[in-house]
């Protein structure tokens, strides 16, 4: 089922591609500039259409899309009789929306889709009681605990193994206390020292059972240990909690790729132990397709499958859509940086009594730009390469 999920993923890809040129084809056209061209894909054309001084149409290789908008450059060649109505020539609050509304679509897609998981599907949440591991072992240190280093033959068996609780078992009490949520059980095993004596209420398959253990202790991790983890579940919420979940999938997609900036390494992208590393949270387009064939593939429910894939294509348009306004041509935000400097010089010139300098110079801007924008693409290469020869594994 891999080659199912690289076709979703590689479909979502070119409508996404293609919602961002639709939205500067939209906002030109609504602006009377020239657009003589709205195409999917890149080649030789294989069929197309006119309408209204427009080409639309779709060419034979499905990797993404283009429009073309007359005169968006200085250096751009254009018929006297077209110029006024290029691009160059609209006031520059037109040009900057026009530049900007790519990035735009991608934002209203990724909105869309977190709405729309959370109202239509659930949101993940691991404040269950229901238990999605059971460790076998006692670790014999924190940090081995927090690596999930393995457990060896001179290791005490857990608690939770000596109980004889198993994955998906919904913890119902603790010591005759009734839990509801896993920071309520946390809260309530930290309350009992270690080496005590537990009662464990269980609801197995719909059948209640009372299991026994002893609490035991991880050097250097304070409080008890009693080995379980949480399961992630679905869970629904409402038209306010799909409206907040959409400000929190923006704000941790922004957050988590600030700090993934931060701290990332190349070396770390061919670490052993990638996926644990910043490194893990930084994909090419092959990572991703291969984390949707994953997602696919995957023994779970289809809630889980559709989810992860869904979450997954809106984190992308959040990401793409800031990459795109990185002040770098070719990307829209180099465009946009250059209409923001012809406004500022207008007005210290204006300032100063002397005439419109005009249009900014390309040529001045170019050699930087794609300097900048080169080192950018041997990263994206580099990624690539590591996604082929180190992937991720998602679980």
């Amino acid at each position: 089922m891999d080659w199912v999920g690289w076709l979703i993923f590689l479909v979502a890809l070119l409508f996404s591609v293609m919602l961002h040129e639709t939205g500067h084809f939209v906002m030109a056209k609504r602006f009377g500039m020239l657009a003589p061209r709205y195409f999917v894909g890149f080649g030789p054309t294989i069929w197309s259409f006119r309408r209204n001084g427009t080409e639309y149409g779709i060419k034979l290789i499905p990797l993404g899309g283009f429009t073309k908008i007359v005169g968006m450059t200085s250096l751009d060649e254009v018929p006297p009789e077209q110029e006024p109505y290029t691009f160059r020539q609209a006031p520059a609050w037109q040009r900057f929306i026009v530049l900007v509304a790519g990035s735009v679509m991608h934002f209203v897609l990724a909105a869309v889709l977190l709405f729309g998981v959370a109202l239509g599907i659930g949101v993940e949440s691991i404040n269950t009681t229901q238990l999605g591991d059971v460790a076998t072992c006692v670790a014999p240190s924190v940090t081995a605990l927090d690596n999930g280093t393995p457990c060896t033959p001179k290791d005490a068996k857990s608690p939770a193994a000596h109980a004889g609780l198993k994955v998906g078992d919904q913890v119902t009490s603790i010591n005759g206390v009734k839990v509801t949520s896993w920071d309520q059980l946390q809260n309530v095993i930290l309350a009992v020292k270690p080496g005590a004596a537990v009662t464990i209420g269980v609801d197995r398959d719909g059948r209640p059972l009372t299991l026994h253990t002893t609490l035991s202790s991880v050097p250097g991790r304070p409080g008890s240990y009693l080995g379980i983890g949480p399961a992630t579940v679905i869970q629904s919420v409402g038209l306010l909690g799909a409206i907040d979940y959409v400000g929190t999938g923006f704000a941790q997609t922004i957050t988590g790729t600030g700090d993934v900036v931060t701290h990332l390494s190349i070396p770390q992208l061919f670490s052993p132990n990638r996926a644990r590393l910043p490194a893990g949270n930084v994909s090419s387009v092959v990572g991703l397709a291969n984390d949707t064939g994953q997602a696919v593939a995957a023994s779970v429910g289809w809630q889980y499958k559709v989810s992860f894939i869904l979450l997954l294509i809106a984190s992308l348009n959040i990401a793409v859509g800031i990459a795109n306004q990185l002040p770098l041509l070719p990307l829209d935000g180099g465009h946009e940086f250059a209409v923001i400097w012809e406004v500022v010089r207008r007005r210290f010139a204006r300032l100063r009594g002397r005439p419109d300098p005009g249009l900014v110079d390309y040529r001045k801007l170019v050699p930087v730009s794609v300097s900048l924008f080169a080192l950018l693409a041997i990263f994206v290469l580099i990624v690539t390469y590591a996604d082929i020869v180190n992937p991720v594994n998602i679980g």
